[in-house]
């Protein structure tokens, strides 16, 4: 059905993973009116900065048609060395946010206490047939590897593809030293079930293929809409410091009011 003046046309779509990047908003807003994040842009390149409270973090938002479009940079700590993580274009930001969001927890789980590979087993991921320690997801379209070994556990990879053999869609690049418990939020959010709505038209997706995503399309409210990502930034500023919460799952879609085809 057509949107009119007081809706707007969503697409529902899962897999997740298979959505798009959507709108960076979903992540910079946020980390700059919840968790107190300051801004930055140089006007003679597109790209955005944002450093922590603490100036511990920086997130770089740089398109880049031959690396990765978001990068962090944390340094090392007390017991850990620097980390970072880093995203493709098209790495849904609803599992960007995931990640951010457990990053600025003001009261977050203990570090070391998160297997980033045990969301993915709860949904029967396979181990894939390459020698690298990882898991695949059922459909075949998405990837998790960990590099080096038991001694010396190196980098985490997470990709997505639409076939074997085929260049990634979208990669999620995590370093050795960052913390696991960031992985796990990240890896959750990648396998949560519900889908995530984009507003802007197909061509920014992926694949139309119906074997591989499911579209469910529906006109939502403006107002809704506009609200969603208010609601968002409200919810992250309301978090209580001193009581451990799990990771926020970046769901946060307009509600599914009004008509759907």
């Amino acid at each position: 059905m057509s949107s009119t003046s007081d809706t707007v046309e969503v697409a529902f779509i899962t897999p997740r993973h298979l959505a798009g990047g959507g709108d960076p908003a979903w992540i910079t807003v946020p980390l700059h009116r919840a968790s107190g994040w300051s801004h930055g842009d140089d006007p003679m390149m597109p790209r955005v900065l944002l450093s922590s409270p603490d100036q511990k973090a920086l997130l770089r938002l740089e398109p880049d048609p031959d690396g990765q479009w978001w990068t962090l940079h944390h340094t090392a700590e007390p017991g850990r060395p620097a980390w970072y993580a880093s995203f493709g274009a098209r790495t849904p930001v609803e599992l960007i946010a995931a990640f951010t969001d457990t990053l600025t927890d003001p009261a977050p789980p203990a570090a070391e206490s998160h297997d980033p590979f045990g969301p993915l087993r709860q949904v029967a991921w396979n181990h894939p047939a390459i020698g690298a320690d990882g898991l695949v997801s059922p459909d075949g379209t998405a990837y998790v590897q960990r590099l080096g070994s038991a001694e010396e556990p190196g980098s985490w990879f997470v990709t997505a593809t639409l076939a074997p053999n085929r260049p990634p869609v979208w990669q999620a690049r995590f370093g050795a030293h960052t913390p696991p418990h960031l992985v796990t939020a990240f890896t959750a959010a990648l396998v949560d079930p519900e889908p995530v709505y984009r507003t802007v038209g197909e061509q920014r997706l992926p694949t139309l293929n119906p074997n591989l995503v499911a579209r469910k399309y529906v006109d939502v409210p403006a107002v809704s809409l506009a609200a969603a990502l208010e609601d968002r930034v409200r919810s992250l500023a309301a978090r209580p410091a001193g009581t451990p919460t799990a990771p926020i799952p970046a769901r946060h879609s307009p509600p599914q009011r009004g008509h759907s085809r």
